[in-house]
């Protein structure tokens, strides 16, 4: 049965297994085409890691940076503080402060304009950021095009999982949202790969390696121009045959009376809610947003993004050398890109909370044993990282990698697609990237200067705040596994011994539904 729409409980339909919908070709290329967004943001993510441990690149626009790399008796005597830079940092999560504006823009063109053309309008922000970031001539251009590139995932990031959450069938609709996150890290991979060749080339590959985001932003623009908006966003904006008519293509059958009649009374609820931002903070709504915000959180303070963002950096600092350093972010990228695809394949078998469960305990014990390793291995004055404590070093970090690529990474943005009632999902949405782009700017801002001042000690940081993001989720995240996403305020939140508290009945009534 299609999950098109949201909405609170209609009256029951006699649906779900006598439903004729099937997993056709054009909703598998419409999900395959809107999700290259996290292509994009995935490029972002990895990209600028390897172009900030470029010689050329520094020494153009990060010349105290540069100078500090390349002096033998660096002043601080530390191999942790090479490249503590406000500047070099503001260079990472710049695009990320600008990301958080834009989510609010684009929780408004997700709503009244469309799933659609807010995907389009991510799609030409980012290619004209590529544009500018490639060809800058000083720091400020430089940024600008990181500011461009964040209005773009800002706009990517808030209608992407809506789109994918809602033409999703519910038996695979984990496997379809994950989609994005899969994107994500194959652009980590890319991005990469690209920085490994780019090195090599001087004094122009870190152009190359910037220019080189102009490929999935095409991608993108070009997919999200030829496909069709989500039937909900259709009808919820009026346009009734239209979307019934798309509504017949996912499905691949005529027989849609059930789907429709769904995505109609959901559509009614939505459009009472005139104030979706004040609905949110109802009562009634409270579980939803808490879970959306606190997997945010969480995301980020697992130390992902310290260790994507600057991967090569942080290799760098641990005594690789830079060929060595743009090697191992390659490794990395792969096992990311591997394990989501487990994610995909389990996360509608096994379910959200025991990946989640099971991954907190592997990135517990990594972190412990990266710290154990750095605090041992890696001193102010230690030479260069033998072969054994690199190789042992690389294998702790791909197994924490792994861990969060099959559990929190895509579950973080799975679960709050699928939270939240239409009425209010296009809000908890930006919620939802708000508090994640804001976090994932204090990662990108404080990770090099964490690095200095905390130096191994960062590791056994982010373990403690996996230790509780663990027990949160054993106590509080509820499975919504196979749970049709109108279904979840009744099935989910009213069943859950914690939550149930906060479902009352001051909801819109239920209404019969006549389909036109």
């Amino acid at each position: 049965m299609w999950r098109s729409g949201g909405g609170y409980p209609v009256e029951p339909l006699e649906v779900g297994m006598d439903s004729e919908a099937k997993i056709t070709p054009i909703l598998i290329i419409s999900c395959l085409l809107v999700a290259t967004a996290g292509l994009m943001f995935g490029y972002d993510v990895g990209n600028s890691g390897g172009v900030t441990s470029m010689d050329d690149f520094l020494e153009k626009f990060f010349h105290s940076v540069y100078v500090r790399k390349m002096e033998d008796n660096y002043i601080h005597k530390s191999k942790y503080c090479i490249f503590n830079s406000q500047t070099l940092q503001v260079f990472t999560s710049s695009l990320y402060l600008a990301g958080i504006i834009a989510t609010f823009f684009a929780s408004y063109t997700t709503r009244h304009l469309g799933r659609k053309l807010t995907i389009v309008a991510a799609g030409f922000f980012f290619i004209i950021g590529v544009v500018f970031g490639a060809a800058a001539q000083n720091l400020g251009m430089l940024i600008i095009g990181r500011i461009l590139l964040g209005c773009g995932v800002g706009f990517a990031n808030q209608a992407v999982p809506l789109f994918l959450s809602e033409v999703a069938p519910a038996k695979i609709r984990g496997g379809l949202n994950i989609l994005f996150q899969l994107n994500v890290t194959v652009g980590i991979l890319f991005a990469a790969l690209v920085n490994y060749g780019a090195a090599k080339i001087h004094p122009w590959g870190w152009r190359l390696s910037l220019g080189a985001a102009g490929i999935p932003a095409f991608v993108l623009t070009l997919g999200a121009l030829v496909v069709d908006d989500t039937p909900t966003s259709l009808i919820e904006r009026g346009c009734l045959q239209e979307g019934k008519a798309v509504l017949k293509k996912l499905c691949g059958t005529d027989n849609i009376e059930s789907e429709l009649k769904e995505i109609i009374e959901a559509t009614r609820v939505a459009q009472q809610v005139k104030r979706p931002f004040r609905e949110l903070l109802k009562r009634h709504n409270r579980p939803p947003l808490v879970i959306a915000i606190f997997l945010q959180i969480f995301q980020q303070l697992t130390g992902i993004n310290a260790i994507m963002f600057y991967s090569p950096v942080l290799f760098i600092s641990f005594g690789l050398g830079n060929d060595a350093s743009l090697y191992a972010a390659v490794i990395l990228g792969s096992v990311n890109v591997l394990a989501t695809l487990v994610s995909i394949y389990s996360v509608d078998q096994a379910g959200r909370r025991l990946l989640l469960l099971e991954a907190g305990v592997q990135m517990f014990v990594s972190l412990v044993l990266i710290t154990v390793v750095l605090r041992w291995h890696v001193t102010d004055n230690s030479g260069d990282l033998s072969h054994g404590t690199a190789l042992i070093l690389v294998i702790l970090i791909c197994t924490f990698v792994a861990a969060f690529a099959w559990s929190w990474g895509p579950l973080g943005w799975l679960i709050p697609s699928e939270a939240f009632q239409l009425e209010t999902r296009s809000a908890g949405q930006s919620v939802t990237v708000c508090v994640n782009l804001l976090f994932t700017f204090l990662i990108a801002q404080a990770s090099l200067s964490m690095l200095c001042h905390l130096q191994y000690g960062i590791f056994a940081f982010f373990s403690g705040w996996v230790v509780v993001m663990t027990v949160f989720v054993y106590f509080f995240l509820p499975e919504t596994e196979n749970v049709p996403i109108e279904e979840i305020s009744d099935k989910v939140w009213k069943n859950h011994w914690f939550w149930k508290r906060f479902i009352d009945d001051d909801r819109i009534p239920k209404t019969t539904v006549t389909v036109p």
